[in-house]
């Protein structure tokens, strides 16, 4: 059974791969066993990725909307978008729940020009700068261009010491962030570099895919129980983890939900941050 996936290619369809990414969800085996079956009966050659995803969903929501809210977490981290001003800060919080000291969206001086940085991070003595790529497209990757262009805007900063967390001190460390994913030749010059990527499938072990299953870091645009206006609305106040409603739970009160919603969100919610 051939299927067409979001780039446009054609692929034979993997009942292993749709088991493991239902595994990831949270799903107990029979739960995952009988979506499997029933979707299996219901694809068709020429089926898109996109309509598997969404029928995978609507099944998974059936069972807990938790479940179906780790399944969405690549779709929340696309409504992070669409100019990507949520989606670094949210890598921040990742970088934050790593141990570092993070600032966001900073003019720092360089040796020839000034450049505006997404993230600064700390830990211990090493300062280090954080450049977000955000796609709101699933199919587009950042090519060689990226690493090519953030290598020298590093190049001209690292000349300069910065006053940013405390003292004076020199950047000595270079991420580049993306919510997709990086070409070959990005990944193989960011490595010939010495620079640090992160995409949702790279590094293999420690990505966006799989840092979420540590701490349970998933953004308030995985929850099924809220509209997208909501969502949005939970973003401008600077809610950007689902986690983070759980002792500020007030702010679903300010954004006009009723006492029963907030109820039923507040359970997603806890459901979701039992890290899997």
């Amino acid at each position: 059974m051939k299927i067409i996936k979001h780039s446009g290619d054609i692929v034979d369809f993997d009942p292993e791969k749709l088991r493991k990414s239902l595994m990831k969800s949270g799903a107990d085996d029979l739960v995952v066993e009988d979506i499997l079956h029933k979707i299996s009966k219901e694809i068709y050659d020429g089926i898109s990725t996109k309509k598997i995803y969404k029928r995978a969903f609507v099944l998974l929501k059936k069972e807990a909307n938790s479940h179906a809210a780790r399944y969405n977490l690549r779709s929340g981290l696309q409504l992070l978008g669409p100019a990507g001003f949520f989606f670094e800060k949210y890598i921040a919080r990742l970088f934050d729940a790593e141990g570092y000291h993070t600032t966001t969206n900073l003019t720092l001086p360089g040796k020839c020009v000034s450049h505006e940085i997404d993230i600064l991070i700390k830990k211990g003595d090493a300062l280090e700068m954080v450049e977000c790529k955000f796609h709101s497209a699933r199919e587009m990757k950042s090519d060689v261009k990226v690493p090519l262009y953030v290598f020298s805007r590093f190049n001209d900063l690292k000349e300069r010491k910065q006053i940013v967390f405390s003292k004076n001190e020199t950047i000595s460390k270079c991420w580049i962030v993306t919510n997709n994913r990086f070409t070959s030749d990005a990944v193989d010059f960011a490595k010939c570099s010495g620079m640090n990527l992160l995409s949702w499938d790279y590094p293999k072990g420690n990505n966006l895919k799989t840092k979420n299953d540590i701490d349970c870091l998933y953004p308030v645009t995985c929850l099924t129980t809220l509209s997208l206006a909501e969502k949005d609305k939970l973003l401008i106040l600077d809610v950007i983890l689902a986690k983070e409603l759980i002792n500020n739970s007030e702010h679903l009160d300010k954004i006009g939900l009723s006492a029963n919603r907030i109820k039923n969100v507040l359970k997603e919610v806890r459901e979701l941050v039992r890290c899997i």
